[in-house]
C-alpha cells in the first residue's frame, strides 16, 4: 500500500544536475500541486544555465525493474514522459504502456516531446518518426508550436491544424503551447479528438528569462490536475495559470536565465488566470453588461435560492420571504408554457421576490421576468443581445473554471457553479467542483454574484455558505421535503451573516 491518499503520478524523463528542466522540474511541480510524484529517470544530463554538455542514457533493464517495484504499491493515476534518450526506449516505453493501459484503462499518459535543451544542444537522437510511434499510447501531448512543426513535418503555423494532424497520429488530445510566438499575447490551444473540441485560453507575455523547465513543469501539471480529476478544459486552465503565475513571479529578470518558479495551487492568484477564447465570446465581444441583481428585500445578501418546476411551487414558497427563485419548467407545450410563465411573474411581483425563468428566455422577455437562467450549454442558443436589451438579469451556469471564466467575460448578473456535491436531478460525473475547488474559484469572481449548487441540503449549506458565495441553490432539499416550510426556515437560518 501507499500510505498516501494523494494520487500518484509518474514521471519518465531526463535528470537536470542544474536543476532546472526534467525530473526536477516535474517533482517540484508535483509537490506543489499536491500529487505524489514517483520518477524513472531515462537520462543522465550534464548541462548548466550556458550549455548543454552530455546525455547518458539509462539501461532499459533498470528502468524495467522500477517500473516492476513501482507497479507492487505505488500504481500511477497519471504518467508524465518527457525527455526519451533512445530508440530503444521508445520501444520500451510502448511496450510498458500497453501492458499498463491493458492492467487499468483509466490510466492517463501525457507526453512532454523534448527534443532539445533550453540553452541549445540536442537531447535525444530520436527522429520525428521515432516520436510518431509512441503517439497512439499518449492521450495528451504538449508540444511547443516549434514541436509541433518538427513532429508534422509541416511549416505551418496554424495551431488548430497541426493539433488536429498530430491526433491523426494516433494522440487522444493534442494542447499546443503558444509560448514560442511573437506575438505579445501567449495563446494555447488544446484539440480533444475524442469530443471534437477546441479550447483556446491566452494570457499576456511575460518578459523574463526564468523560465528553464516551464514546459516540464507545463506537462507536469495537466498531469497532477488530471490527477486529482479535473476534466481536460479545468486542468488546462488552471496549467495555464500556474506557467503565467510562475513566470510573472520572475518578471523583469532578464540578466540571467533561470528556473520556472514553481507556485502553490492553493495560491493562484486571480490575476494570473487566462482568457477564453471562443466563438460566444466574439459573438458578443460588444454586447454590454447585464444589470446588477437590486434588492427587493434590503438585504445585501441573495441567501438561499429554491429552484422549482411549477408554478404551485411558486404559490408554496414565495409567501415565505424569500429573496430569489427560479422556475424551471420542462416538458410542457407552448401554449402551457406561455401561461404558466405570465403567472409566475405576476406572483413573483406580488411578493416582491427575484424570479429568474430557466430557459425560456423569449417568454421571460415577453412576460416581464426579473432575469433568466441559462445552461452553459444554450448560450449559442440564446439571443443574449435580446436579453439585455429587455433590461432582464442574466445568471448562467457554469461547471468548473473554464466554464467561469468563459460565462464571466459576457458579465451577466450571477454566476452559477457547481455540482458542489453529487446532486439528484442531473449526472454530473467529473464535474463534483466540492469546497476546495468551489472556494479556489470564488477568488477569480470579482464584482459579479456566484450562486452554489448541486446537492446542497441542511446538513452541508452552512460549509458552503462560509466559502462566501451570495446565494445557494437548492431544488430537492425542499421539493422531497417532509416539511417544505420548515426545511425552508432551517436553511436559511444556515445562510445567516456570521
Amino acid at each position: 500500500m501507499t500510505g498516501s491518499d494523494k494520487p500518484i503520478v509518474w514521471t519518465i524523463s531526463g535528470a537536470d544536475c542544474s536543476g532546472g528542466a526534467g525530473i526536477a522540474a516535474d517533482i517540484k511541480t508535483g509537490h506543489s500541486l499536491n500529487v505524489e510524484t514517483c520518477h524513472l529517470i531515462t537520462a543522465n544530463t550534464v548541462q548548466n544555465s550556458q550549455q548543454l554538455y552530455s546525455i547518458n542514457p539509462v539501461n532499459i533493464s533498470l528502468l524495467s525493474e522500477q517500473v516492476d517495484a513501482l507497479k507492487e504499491d505505488k500504481k500511477p493515476a497519471v504518467i508524465k514522459i518527457g525527455l526519451i534518450a533512445t530508440i530503444d526506449q521508445v520501444q520500451w516505453l510502448i511496450t510498458i504502456l500497453m501492458a499498463l493501459k491493458k492492467e487499468n484503462p483509466t490510466l492517463i499518459v501525457v507526453f512532454d516531446p523534448v527534443g532539445s535543451a533550453s540553452v541549445g544542444g540536442k537531447l535525444t537522437t530520436l527522429q520525428f518518426s521515432h516520436f510518431r510511434d509512441i503517439l497512439p499510447y499518449i492521450d495528451i501531448v504538449t508540444p511547443n508550436l516549434d514541436e509541433a512543426k518538427m513532429l508534422t513535418q509541416s511549416t505551418i503555423n496554424d495551431e488548430n491544424l497541426l493539433a488536429r494532424r498530430l491526433c491523426q497520429y494516433g494522440a487522444k488530445t493534442t494542447i499546443i503551447k503558444g509560448g514560442h510566438s511573437e506575438s505579445d499575447k501567449v495563446t494555447d490551444l488544446a484539440y480533444d479528438s475524442l469530443k471534437d473540441q477546441v479550447f483556446r485560453l491566452s494570457s499576456s507575455r511575460v518578459n523574463t528569462h526564468f523560465s528553464h523547465g516551464g514546459g516540464c513543469s507545463f506537462a507536469m501539471a495537466i498531469a497532477s490536475y488530471i490527477a486529482q480529476g479535473y476534466l481536460l478544459r479545468d486542468a488546462f486552465t488552471l496549467t495555464k495559470t500556474y506557467i503565467h503565475q510562475g513566470l510573472k513571479a520572475q518578471e523583469n529578470k532578464l540578466e540571467q536565465y533561470g528556473a520556472f518558479d514553481q507556485p502553490k495551487m492553493n495560491k493562484l492568484v486571480s490575476s494570473a488566470f487566462p482568457s477564453v477564447e471562443s466563438v460566444l465570446n466574439q459573438q458578443y465581444h460588444d454586447l454590454a453588461p447585464f444589470p446588477a441583481i437590486g434588492s427587493f428585500q434590503g438585504e445585501q445578501s441573495l441567501g438561499l435560492y429554491p429552484v422549482v418546476d411549477s408554478v404551485e411551487w411558486l404559490k408554496k414558497l414565495l409567501p415565505l420571504g424569500l429573496e430569489i427563485i427560479q422556475l424551471r419548467l420542462k416538458n410542457l407545450s407552448d401554449e402551457e408554457l406561455d401561461a404558466f410563465i405570465m403567472q409566475a411573474v405576476a406572483l413573483s411581483k406580488h411578493y416582491k421576490t427575484r424570479l429568474f425563468i430557466n430557459d425560456h428566455w423569449q417568454l421571460a422577455i415577453k412576460h416581464g421576468a426579473y432575469g433568466v437562467h441559462i445552461g452553459q450549454e444554450d448560450l449559442l442558443d440564446a439571443d443574449l443581445f435580446a436579453i439585455n436589451q429587455a433590461g432582464l438579469r442574466l445568471g448562467i451556469s457554469t461547471h468548473g473554471c473554464y466554464e467561469f471564466i468563459l460565462a464571466k467575460q459576457l458579465n451577466p448578473s450571477y454566476l452559477a457553479i457547481g455540482a458542489i456535491f453529487p446532486t439528484k436531478t442531473k449526472n454530473m460525473t467529473g464535474q463534483i467542483q466540492g469546497i476546495d475547488n468551489l472556494s479556489h474559484i470564488l477568488t477569480i469572481a470579482d464584482n459579479i454574484p456566484v450562486v452554489a449548487i448541486g446537492g446542497i441540503n441542511h446538513l452541508n449549506a452552512e460549509q458552503v455558505w462560509q466559502t462566501g458565495v451570495d446565494a445557494v441553490a437548492v431544488v430537492t432539499a425542499i421539493t422531497e421535503a417532509d416539511d417544505y416550510q420548515k426545511t425552508v426556515t432551517r436553511l436559511q437560518r444556515c445562510l445567516q451573516p456570521s
